[in-house]
């Protein structure tokens, strides 16, 4: 059984996903450092290069490949919910948390980060990812099984509950 976080960027993927690795002895995967590796270039390179569609293919090859695998923490891009053949894949053999936090806390959070290509033009930042945001959250709801706001939680808060709720079964 894997466990998959999903959510938008800056709400706790990578940290927590490390952290419930160490806990159960897992191997933690970042979606976006797979493709980058497969792809032998950044993410924004590859949406430059190739647009956001073979980006969107490759997450997807992504989330099917992980899906077959066991006993890993799954740490998703924030569009993975986009196409919902990937949560179709993940669901199989995991159980999904959708990390939260509100557009300041995201805001706060990740300005300063140039590791991915802006998706949406003519827009400042907040805007952005409040635009995004609205476009996603049924997506995200319709994809979790479980939901945690993580904008008052340290990262190993929301780890926390994330083991109790999967060592519940």
């Amino acid at each position: 059984m894997n466990i998959v976080l999903i959510g938008y960027r800056g709400t706790g993927k990578s940290v927590v996903g490390e952290l419930l690795a160490l806990h159960f002895g897992m191997r933690c995967v970042g979606m976006d450092a797979k493709i980058v590796d497969r792809a032998g270039m950044s993410i924004p390179e590859i949406v430059e290069r190739f647009g956001w569609t073979q980006f969107r293919d490759l997450e997807s090859e992504t989330a099917l490949e992980l899906s077959g695998l066991d006993n890993i923490v799954i740490d998703t891009g924030g569009g993975v919910i986009e196409r919902p053949e990937n949560i179709e894949a993940l669901k199989r053999n995991a159980r999904i948390f959708w990390l939260k936090a509100s557009v300041d806390t995201i805001v706060r959070r990740i300005q300063a980060d140039t590791q991915r290509p802006a998706l949406t033009t003519g827009k400042t930042f907040t805007e952005e990812v409040l635009e995004v945001l609205d476009q996603r959250i049924p997506k995200y709801k319709r994809a979790a099984q479980y939901e945690i706001d993580t904008d008052a939680l340290t990262p190993e808060q929301v780890a926390e509950r994330i083991i109790e709720i999967f060592e519940k079964g």
